[in-house]
């Protein structure tokens, strides 16, 4: 089952007003959501937020929004009218942070600038990701994550050599930019605390976000004009660190440090190469990296995976399998560390979803209530702001909420 924890969560009194959608904005939400904060999701009234309709859907509503919505409240609101604006000002008046993701200028169109918001909140966080961020000569293209990630350099790194570049199989340029979002706000948050309380303004570009995990691809093209090209399963530069065949599917093995090295050598029996003096380090193991991947291969091809693990855990050599979403849930680590959990929907079902990271010791991170239906939370939410109930129930009439 889900997490729960008797104490606030860290982020316990932090209200977050969430006006992305599908991706990149929302994941930010989520993970703050997940430490405590209230996350309050502004949907356009009609369909909502696309990625409730997104890959697999059961009941009439994707799972993957099961993940990506839980803790959070919706108010369909339509940003469209004045009065939509007005409601979203309200409430960003007293929240902490914002979080966007829309092409610049659309919150500025919207009469919601950082400076006019600021001057009703001076304390407010606000969050903008976008394709190419708030400023340069990119800024008003479109971006989606894939774009970021070829951008960023990642695209051109994955796939085999000579052919197709590939996606890495989720939405990880989304997804960084996130992460990066998130570190963007707490970090905004604490200077919030520690110097009189003024907000400010984060700006993440998605192809950024994709390039500062890039690690030395740029240095070592300034440095010495090198190009990195794909490399399949490989590392370059570093050996042996590849996936190599076995009888029943493929192991990764990382044997690039040197004691490691030399275990592993000794646990498939090529003790001469684990003790050649001219593969000691990496540089040396570098230059005769095809040959080392043939040794390992032709000891891995003719054995099972489990074998393969088993023999190179007692040589404390690090390897694994290939995992499958199977793989996946049928793993005790997993469930042991709470990774898998069993969440409730309002749909009437339970599905099992991923658990929350990171893992804190003191507040961890929770899953306090299930994704909303559309607008589950307009008429609280509004009722909060003062609204009495003609008020709301005249708004619905006019299309302003749902």
């Amino acid at each position: 089952m889900a997490p729960t924890t008797l104490q606030p969560g860290a982020l316990a009194g932090v209200r977050v007003v969430e006006m992305g959608q599908l991706i990149a904005g929302p994941f930010a939400g989520k993970t703050l959501g997940e430490f405590g904060a209230e996350v309050i999701k502004i949907e356009a009234p009609g369909a909502g937020d696309p990625l409730r309709n997104w890959r697999m859907i059961k009941d009439g509503t994707s799972v993957w929004w099961q993940v990506q919505s839980r803790n959070k409240k919706s108010v369909a609101l339509d940003l469209r009218q004045p009065q939509g604006q007005d409601l979203a000002r309200q409430l960003l008046r007293k929240a902490d942070v914002l979080i966007e993701n829309f092409r610049p200028g659309t919150l500025e169109g919207w009469g919601m600038s950082p400076e006019a918001l600021h001057a009703i909140n001076p304390g407010l966080v606000i969050l903008r990701i976008s394709g190419y961020g708030q400023t340069g000569p990119y800024r008003d293209l479109p971006g989606f994550g894939v774009v970021g990630e070829a951008m960023g350099g990642l695209r051109h790194l994955t796939g085999e050599p000579g052919r197709v570049p590939v996606r890495v199989g989720v939405s990880i340029g989304d997804t960084l930019a996130a992460l990066h979002g998130t570190i963007g706000v707490l970090t905004a948050l604490y200077h919030r605390k520690v110097n009189g309380g003024q907000g400010q303004v984060i700006d993440v570009a998605l192809h950024e976000a994709v390039f500062n995990v890039m690690e030395s691809l740029v240095p070592e093209y300034s440095a010495f004009g090198a190009v990195r090209e794909s490399a399949g399963s490989a590392l370059p530069g570093i050996a042996p660190s590849n996936a190599y065949p076995c009888a029943d599917g493929w192991v990764l093995v990382a044997g690039n440090g040197d004691s490691i090295f030399k275990r592993l050598m000794q646990a498939i029996g090529r003790e001469d190469l684990g003790q050649a003096p001219d593969l000691a380090n990496n540089a040396g193991r570098v230059a005769r990296v095809q040959e080392i991947d043939a040794a390992i291969g032709d000891w891995t091809r003719s054995r099972s995976i489990t074998e393969v693990l088993d023999v190179l855990a007692q040589a404390r050599v690090p390897a694994g399998r290939v995992y499958t979403a199977k793989d996946i849930c049928e793993d005790p680590h997993y469930r042991a560390r709470d990774m898998i959990l069993q969440q409730a929907t309002r749909d009437g079902y339970t599905v099992e979803v991923p658990g929350v990271v990171p893992k804190l010791s003191a507040t961890p991170g929770t899953v306090r209530s299930s994704a909303p239906h559309l607008g589950d939370d307009t008429d609280a939410v509004l009722a909060s702001m003062g609204l009495n109930a003609a008020q709301i129930a005249q708004l619905r009439s006019q299309g302003v909420i749902q």
